[in-house]
Formats: structure tokens, C-alpha cells, sequence
């Protein structure tokens, strides 16, 4: 028979030696509740050593009292994600960012730590994770990935963990020490006045030149631009309302594709934007050519009421727009910028010209100024010199 050790006080819990073969190990036993008969309910953990076994005896007493006791538990992190995948993940969020959650999981973390008890996760376990990744980390072995998709994986796993403290699976966040690499933001670029003419000079005789006419006009997103339909145009209050987005949208439990529409991410994201009157002019004209187009392919049009769709009427595939784009871009011999730079072209302007930035931030779309301020609008070497010559007009007037 095992040799027990000397008996604890009630609740305490006690520690027994014991033996399978020629291996030693110790049982740390400890009554956690009482069942409906009244018979106490215990859990037990193994330990290699009796001081580990009496550390953790004397912990789980300590967070037994304090109410923060967690019994221990089999699942492991891979079935945990899993879980929280199903439960939390997608009922929540756009099916983008969900196949994102689901590439990050299947391919990088549950390779390596899936199989990891969640109790027995530690700090430094997750930190060589990060570091491995950050030098080797490519799936296809050229290297390690980038500090954007590190805090990435940090964020899956940091949000997961948190739910299992919720649910009492563990105790304690152990990803919430660990440390990251810094990210880098790269340097977006923007036309200048003078390139934005050539740019729309380049596009003027194309069928999506409104397109990206109310794209300088307004600083939509591209998503928002192409789900634009006429029911968003008020052309008496001169004015466009954004009520969805489009995107092409990886379904990883089907494995395919799709062009999807859906609602903006936030609230701010649903926003009236004004309209000038030579915009209001273009938009109708171009309302005209594209019923033109729908008389000209019949019953082969699908109408889809889209402002800006394919002469068939289909939606765009936004990677199209982005060539049509880059096309504009050679044919007026500007360097190459995204599409997204068109919007952060709008947002330096608006700065630069005194535009006040709660309502830069209000035709942007964003929930906070200080992300339009953080994102889009840098400096330029005209508006720094503008500031250099009004502050200096300001210290004359002071010493006259």
C-alpha cells in the first residue's frame, strides 16, 4: 500500500506518495465541494516531486479561500480554440476576419502548442512561441513572419485565454506578460494636387470614372465605394449614405470564395457624407450611360442597383478595381500607390487645409479622431512649411 503523509486539517487537502513500477510521484489531493449526498468532491493532481506537490497543495487552499480556485482540468489548447472558435468567434464577427482566426489557429498554434493542457500553459511557453515564430515562422520555410502577424497570434490567443479565466478553465492569462515585437507602420504615400489632376485627366474618358472621381471627393473605403447602390444617392439633399461594404470573403469551412456584402464594422461607419453639385452632375450622367448599358445587354443585365458595377451589372471584384487603379496610375506616369493611399490622399488635404479634425473623422468613418489623426494624416513638407510661416508671422506680431 502507498504511504500516505500525515493527515491535513479539513479543507486543506493532503499529499500521497506513490509508485507504478520503479517511478515515484506524488498525489496532491484536495476537497474542492460536496455533492447533493453530501460526500465531499475532490480533485486530484501529480507531481514529480513532494515540494511541487506541496506548493501547489498550498496554492489551490490559498486561491480555494480567496474564491479563485480552478479545478484542474484535461482539455487542451487546441480544443479550447476550437471551442472558442465555434461559440465566441463566429457568431460575433465578419466571415473575414473569422477565416483569418481560423488560418492563424489551424496553421501556426495548433501545430505547436494544440497540444498543451490549458492548465499547465505557462508565460514562457507562449513567449518561445512568439520568438520561434518571429525567426522561423513562414509555412513555407523562408524565414520568420512579420511582427504584424505575431500580434496577430498574440491577439487570438490573449482574447481565447481570457475567455477560459471567464469560464474558471484556468486562473490566470498567461500571454498577457509576454512581449512583442514593436510593429512598424508603414509610411503611406499621397498625390499631390497637381498629380491628382493628371490622375483624374488619365481616368476621364473611362466607365468607372466617377468611380474614382467621388473617391478623391469623398475618402471612402473601397469596400464602401463599390456597394454603393442608387438608394444611397440623395440627389435632391446632395448627398450619399454608407450603409454596407463589399469584400471577397474566404470561407474556410467551405474552402472556397465569395463576394459578400455586410454592414460597416462600427457604428460611425454608417455615415452621411455631403455631396458637391459638380459631383451630384457627374453621378447623374453616369446614371444615364449605365441605363444606356442595361438596354444594351437586355435580359443578360442583372440589376443589381449598384452605382459602380461591371457592364453586366455585377459587382466589382475589388482586386479588379486595384488594376484598374495601377492602369491610371502608368497611363499618367505617377508612381505606384494603393488604392487605399486615395483615401489618405483626402485625409492629408482636409488636414493640411485647416480642416477641423472631428469632421474629418466624421466623414472618414472612424469611431475616434486621434485614429484619423494616427492613420492618415502626416505631415508634408508644404504643410510644415505653412506652420513654420504662420508661426513665425504670430512671434513678429508679438515683438512689433
Amino acid at each position: 500500500m502507498p504511504k500516505k503523509t500525515k493527515k491535513r486539517g479539513q479543507g486543506e487537502g493532503s499529499i500521497s506518495k506513490r509508485t507504478r513500477g520503479r517511478r515515484i510521484y506524488y498525489e496532491a489531493r484536495i476537497t474542492v465541494g460536496y455533492t447533493e449526498t453530501g460526500s465531499p468532491k475532490q480533485k486530484s493532481k501529480y507531481f514529480k516531486t513532494r515540494k511541487e506537490a506541496q506548493d501547489w497543495l498550498v496554492e489551490a487552499t490559498y486561491q480555494k479561500k480567496h474564491g479563485t480556485f480552478v479545478e484542474p482540468s484535461k482539455i487542451t489548447l487546441g480544443e479550447w480554440l476550437e471551442r472558442w472558435l465555434t461559440v465566441y468567434v463566429k457568431p460575433t464577427v465578419k466571415p473575414g476576419s473569422y477565416a483569418n482566426y481560423v488560418d492563424v489557429i489551424q496553421k501556426h498554434i495548433i501545430p505547436s502548442l494544440g497540444d498543451t493542457p490549458l492548465q499547465t500553459l505557462r508565460t514562457n511557453t507562449i513567449q518561445d512561441f512568439y520568438n520561434q515564430k518571429r525567426e522561423n515562422g513562414r509555412l513555407d520555410g523562408k524565414g520568420g513572419l512579420s511582427p504584424r502577424m505575431i500580434h496577430l497570434m498574440h491577439q487570438v490567443i490573449s482574447r481565447a485565454l481570457k475567455q477560459a479565466v471567464r469560464e474558471n478553465l484556468i486562473s490566470t492569462n498567461p500571454a498577457e506578460h509576454t512581449t512583442l515585437p514593436s510593429l512598424k507602420y508603414k509610411e503611406m504615400t499621397t498625390l499631390k494636387p497637381e498629380e491628382i489632376k493628371e490622375y483624374l485627366e488619365a481616368v476621364k474618358s473611362d466607365r468607372l470614372y466617377v468611380a474614382f472621381l467621388l473617391e478623391l471627393n469623398t475618402g471612402l473605403r473601397r469596400g464602401e465605394l463599390l456597394a454603393l447602390s442608387w438608394d444611397c444617392i440623395d440627389f435632391e439633399k446632395k448627398k450619399l449614405t454608407i450603409k454596407r461594404t463589399l469584400a471577397r470573403v474566404r470561407l474556410p469551412d467551405k474552402g472556397t470564395s465569395e463576394l459578400k456584402f455586410s454592414e460597416p464594422k462600427t457604428k460611425s461607419g454608417k455615415r452621411d457624407i455631403p455631396l458637391h453639385q459638380n459631383i451630384i452632375k457627374e453621378l447623374q450622367a453616369h446614371k444615364a450611360r449605365q441605363n444606356k448599358e442595361k438596354l444594351l445587354h437586355g435580359p443578360k443585365y442583372t440589376d443589381n442597383d449598384l452605382v459602380f458595377c461591371t457592364p453586366q451589372g455585377t459587382p466589382i471584384e475589388p482586386r479588379n478595381f486595384h488594376r484598374k487603379h495601377t492602369e491610371i496610375l502608368k497611363k499618367a506616369g505617377l508612381p505606384h500607390i494603393r488604392v487605399h493611399d486615395l483615401r489618405h490622399t483626402v485625409a492629408t488635404l482636409l488636414v493640411n487645409n485647416g480642416i477641423d479634425p472631428e469632421n474629418i473623422r466624421a466623414l472618414l468613418g472612424h469611431s475616434k479622431t486621434s485614429t484619423t489623426l494616427d492613420l492618415y494624416c502626416h505631415s508634408t513638407s508644404e504643410g510644415k512649411e505653412r506652420a513654420i510661416e504662420t508661426l513665425s508671422q504670430i512671434i513678429n506680431l508679438a515683438q512689433a
